[in-house]
């Protein structure tokens, strides 16, 4: 049964709740919306440091909804950052939990990596570790 009406957003939909369950279980978290957060921040934080072409490039082998949710806010000016730390990379992904001590950052970019890994085509995956300033790739190449 269709949830929208379209096709190609209720398999969005199906796509986009795949990542988060994939993110939920890879954290032992039950909470969806905090799985969403850790996505968006990660994404966020993954697209500052990717030059414009580079993240086209994935942003093309994203859910049609995550797309939506990549692109949120951008500023192309911002892109191919110049910030290599992996502090600095991780910053947001625990800044949006607040005072919230048992989401981890490199936990959360780690398991978000590894679903990049699982939906994302290889070869994309490789261009993307190639993109990354070195100690980024270490961290996602870790994952």
């Amino acid at each position: 049964m269709s949830t929208t009406g379209l096709s190609q957003f209720d398999e969005s939909l199906h796509h986009t709740n795949s990542w988060l369950k994939d993110i939920m279980e890879d954290l032992g978290w039950a909470d969806r919306p905090a799985a969403y957060s850790a996505l968006r921040a990660s994404l966020h934080a993954l697209r500052h440091r990717l030059t414009i072409e580079e993240g086209a490039h994935l942003a093309a082998q994203l859910p049609l909804m995550l797309k939506g949710v990549f692109y949120d806010g951008w500023k192309p000016a911002n892109c191919g950052g110049k910030n290599r730390s992996v502090d600095r990379f991780l910053a947001p992904l625990e800044d949006i939990f607040g005072d919230d001590n048992s989401k981890d950052g490199q936990a959360i970019a780690e398991a978000v990596f590894r679903v990049l890994r699982k939906h994302v085509s290889a070869g994309e995956v490789r261009h993307i570790e190639h993109a990354l300033p070195q100690p980024i790739r270490e961290l996602f190449s870790a994952a």
